[in-house]
């Protein structure tokens, strides 16, 4: 079955960095688009990005610019390469099989951004 396993979230203060990996397993990686989603505190899952199987991308608004997602099909790792980090982007952050909020997602990884 289709698992995945996200990890690297953290505190980091404002304007800091982090990147987040995913482990997937249980289904052709390589042949899946992926995407990043969050939910922050009180409020709805956003989706914040996706990867198609070859590899052009997309973003919401609210992370274009600062967040930058990649793959690495050798070993089935989705990662999200977060920068320039803002009090608003403290959320739960979901990888998930698919492109766009409504496929199989992990456990989550907590990001909280202090001032």
């Amino acid at each position: 079955q289709v698992q995945l396993v996200e990890s690297g979230g953290d505190l980091v203060q404002s304007g800091g960095s982090l990147r987040l990996s995913c482990a997937a397993s249980g289904f052709i990686f390589s042949s899946s688009a992926m995407s990043w989603l969050r939910q922050a505190p009180g409020k709805e899952l956003e989706w914040i990005s996706g990867i198609t199987d070859f590899g052009p991308t997309d973003y919401a608004n609210s992370v274009k610019g600062r967040f930058t997602i990649s793959r690495d099909n050798a070993n089935n790792i989705l990662y999200l390469q977060m920068n320039t980090l803002k009090l608003e982007d403290t959320a739960v952050y979901y990888c998930a099989k698919g492109w766009g909020p409504d496929g199989t997602r992990g456990q989550g990884t907590q990001v909280t951004v202090f001032s």
